[in-house]
Order: C-alpha cells, then structure tokens, then sequence
C-alpha cells in the first residue's frame, strides 16, 4: 500500500513564477518519494513552461494520480483561460479567475478527503481584483470556504516558528488591534494548533511591541496595559508563555531553542526576522483549517515569470513541510 501523503498542489497565478517552481518542485525525486502530488492547472499553463524532462497527463479526480516522476498529473478547471492565452508577467483578470478556481478545486478535494493537504503557489492581489474576486488573499479563501473562523498564519523555518496577531492591516491599524482580549484568544489558538502538529512541550515568546518593551511606559504603555495583563491571564490559565519580549531578540532567542514559537504582533516584525534568516526557505502553514495548508513565502515575481531562472527552493519546503505534517490532521 502506497503511504505517501496526496497532496494538491495549486500553480497560482499563471502569469507569474508559480507554474514554473511547481514544475521544478515536482522533478525532485526526493518529493516524488513523499508525496503523489495533483497539481491543479490549465494545460496551456503547464506547457509554458514545462521543460524535457517532465510530461503532464490530464486526470480526472485525485484517485488517478500516480505520483510518477517525471509525469506531472493534473486537474484542469472546466472554465478555460480567456482564448487560450496569457502573457507572463502582466495583471489579467483572466488569470485572477484561474488562480481563483485552481483554489476552489483544491480546497474542495480536501474536504472530500481526496488529499490530505494543499499547497499554494502565490497569487497575485490586483489580478484577482481585476478579475472581481472579493478576496484578499489566500487565508481569506480558505476560511469562507471551509467555513473557518479566522485561520492562524504561522511560518517555519530552520526550527524557527511564528504566529501572527494580525496580517494585513496597516501599521497604524495593526497597533489598534492588538488587545488584551485578542492576545489571550490567540495564545490559546496558537497552543492548540501547536499541539496539533506537534507533541513537544514547550514556552511561547509573545514579542513586545515598542523598542525595549517599551521601557516601563518610556517608549509606549501598550506592554504595561495590555501585552502584560493578557500574559498574566495566560499564565493563571496554565498556559506556558514568556514576554513581551524585545522584538530585537526574540526571534533569535526561538532559533536556538529557548522557546517553541513566537506570537508576532504584526505582519512586518515576523517576515523581517524569518525572511531575513533564509528568505528562500520559510514555509507559511494556515492553521485552523480542517486539512493543513502550506505555502510559498513569496509572490508572484512577475518581473522573472516566464524566463526560466525563478528558484522552486520555497515550493519544495512547503511539499516537504505538508508532507511532515499531513498525518496529523
């Protein structure tokens, strides 16, 4: 019996690198020997830029992927892309309307239980405006879809883990975001979803939000009225948190094992410190989903789609991070 994990795999928007790095993923054969991957995609997407060594072969549902190396099996949406064509490295709508579908196939496979998780190549945001799609991004897809409150985001890389309080929000609105209320709803959220996918035992680091922690109401009074309280809460509720905790040295202090993950605060204070320690390695996991998703911590890079020089490193830790975990949900 085959024990690999069945994994969808969406290309993301096919005028960026998303197609590219799929392919380039897939013909490792260290993946191969993981997974069997269903790749959802047009065939015109695919072709662009499939290269000698691989071929593509068209199923019809999850139960016919093979997981071959070198043949790439894939599920086309029955809503094909404007005239059959698209150019690389442009915002069309026609586009935003494929990304968008190769999402709802996905997310529909995984509560059929035809795969055990999905992973995404990137979107991109004005594509799907232009194409109509009231949605944000990724999370927000998945959530509506799946009928989930408000998944968790959180990256891995090297060992290193990170949640987010809040995402996209302007600075300005992240920082009125962060409440008492909300830090305590998140640090059980996080510790929950931690448990999920892992048995070990250990402390959360929730980052401060003012230089220094704010000094004792020097540079800011949000650690002394609010980060704190929650923190206390916390702790007289049995949950085994730290903090706040400098912004400039939490992260580190994580990386080498003095805490299990980190609760950043805002969108920018978690990506700096991961993307800053191996850009091409960070994996983001949407937690809180009824499957497990996985991700590439880059965009769509419409500056480089279509030439054939985009790295899949992003791609293939986000297979191996979705099959590490896949089991668990």
């Amino acid at each position: 019996m085959d024990k690999r994990s069945k994994i969808a795999v969406t290309v993301g928007d096919p005028a960026g690198i998303g197609p590219e790095i799929t392919i380039k993923a897939l013909s490792d054969k260290n993946i191969i020997d993981k997974i069997i991957p269903v790749v959802y995609s047009h065939e015109v997407v695919l072709k662009s830029v499939l290269n000698d060594k691989m071929k593509i072969r068209k199923i019809n549902s999850p139960s016919e992927a093979k997981g071959e190396l070198g043949i790439i099996d894939f599920i086309e949406p029955s809503e094909p892309i404007e005239n059959n064509k698209f150019n690389f490295g442009q915002v069309q709508a026609t586009c935003g309307v494929a990304a968008y579908n190769y999402i709802d196939m996905a997310i529909k496979a995984a509560l059929a239980h035809e795969v055990s998780s999905v992973t995404t190549a990137p979107i991109n945001k004005e594509s799907i405006k232009a194409a109509k799609i009231n949605f944000i991004g990724h999370t927000e897809i998945f959530a509506e879809k799946t009928d989930s409150y408000d998944p968790l985001t959180m990256f891995e890389v090297r060992g290193l883990r990170v949640f987010f309080l809040t995402r996209h929000l302007s600075l300005i609105d992240a920082c009125k975001a962060i409440t008492k209320e909300r830090i305590l709803e998140y640090i059980k959220r996080c510790t929950k979803a931690l448990e999920g996918i892992d048995s070990s035992d250990g402390i959360m680091a929730i980052a401060a939000l003012n230089p220094h922690g704010g000094e004792h109401g020097l540079f800011g009074d949000e650690e002394e009225k609010i980060i704190v309280p929650a923190i206390e809460e916390a702790l007289k509720l049995g949950y085994k948190v730290k903090g706040p905790i400098g912004a400039d040295s939490v992260f580190h202090q994580a990386l080498i094992g003095k805490y299990s993950s980190v609760l950043s605060l805002y969108h920018d204070q978690g990506h700096i410190a991961t993307k800053t320690l191996d850009f091409d390695r960070v994996v983001s996991l949407t937690l809180g989903l009824p499957f497990l998703r996985t991700s590439v911590d880059h965009g769509t890079a419409f500056d480089i789609a279509g030439k054939n020089i985009a790295s899949e490193i992003s791609m293939t830790e986000a297979l191996l991070v979705a099959s590490k975990y896949s089991n668990k949900f």
